[in-house]
């Protein structure tokens, strides 16, 4: 799950969104492809992780999940081709940063044990909406009357899903909003070290430091897999994450972050698809009636931020 820009990916130029020939909406409605794409890879990892989260402790997950990306990481970027790629100007933020994604990580594994994939994606499209309220006090990027607006609706949204004192509200939401919150840190965090370190450095502290820090520990929480499907499944959260993220780079490469950014979306349909396919889930119509709320006010969101940059009022 992932909705703001990722380490790694470089931005298409954003001075105008407006295709100027025909090759470049060609490559335009390739990145959305690309983007769909991406968006399917990392609803298939909260599926796995879920399923492997009743079989296996959510730890071990966790651990396969980052011994995937580090693997994949450093075929990518390594002290070889890359040999200044773990030099960086500020050590403690990279950590920090690679340490919030990593909280992230296992909070949303932990709930996803308990939550259908529709509730917890619903839960995490309030991303937009909580990075935009923390770059004014963080970044200095304050938002206007309107897009307070849309944020305070956005967060009425969750609330629809997560009906707290109504019966609807289960412990494990917590867990997504908290690991939310944290999420849109790494966010910011990211926006500041890319002024400083390169993507290569960037990515390769995320990748890497959930490894570090889960594998000493792993003998206290290790269970052997019971068949092959467990352990061809622990290697596909390492290749499903991967591979979005790889198709995220691919995406902003051909079109620019502001033509992408209402396809983040389309992770409801897959999430809910597969909740269905994989487990029987049918969203409920709660989940589905927030849903719609929190992309409507993350998609004015969108656009108010097109206004304020091409000139308009905020």
């Amino acid at each position: 799950m992932t909705i703001q820009h990722q380490p790694g990916v470089p931005l298409a130029p954003t001075g105008s969104i407006e295709a100027t020939s025909q090759g470049e909406r060609r490559a335009r409605q390739i990145g959305i492809a690309l983007m769909c794409g991406s968006y399917l890879c990392f609803a298939c990892l909260d599926a796995t992780a879920k399923y492997l989260g009743h079989h296996i402790p959510t730890m071990e997950v966790v651990w396969a999940r980052y011994l995937g990306a580090t693997i994949l990481a450093l075929v990518a970027v390594n002290p070889l081709s890359s040999p200044n790629v773990f030099r960086t100007r500020h050590f403690w933020l990279q950590n920090l940063r690679a340490l919030t994604l990593f909280a992230s990580t296992i909070l949303n594994f932990y709930a996803l044990r308990s939550l259908q994939l529709a509730d917890t994606v619903s839960i995490t499209f309030a991303l937009p909406l909580v990075v935009a309220l923390l770059a004014g006090p963080m970044l200095g990027e304050w938002v206007g009357p309107r897009r307070l607006a849309a944020i305070c609706v956005g967060f009425i949204g969750v609330l629809v899903v997560t009906r707290p004192g109504f019966g609807g509200f289960h412990p494990a939401m917590l867990l997504i909003m908290v690991g939310t919150v944290l999420y849109a840190l790494y966010g910011i965090w990211t926006r500041v070290l890319a002024g400083h370190d390169s993507s290569r450095t960037t990515l390769a502290y995320s990748s890497i430091l959930g490894a570090v820090l889960l594998t000493p520990t792993l003998p206290f929480f290790w269970v052997w897999p019971e068949n092959g499907l467990i352990w061809l499944l622990m290697a596909a959260t390492g290749l499903f994450g991967a591979l979005g993220h790889w198709l995220l780079i691919l995406a902003h490469r051909r079109a620019p972050a502001a033509i992408l950014a209402p396809f983040i979306y389309t992770e409801i349909i897959w999430m809910t698809l597969l909740g269905f396919t994989v487990f029987g889930d049918v969203p409920q119509t709660w989940t589905l009636v927030g849903a719609a709320i929190v992309i409507a006010s993350g998609l004015y969101l969108w656009y108010r931020e097109r206004v304020v940059k091409g000139g308009g009022k905020v």
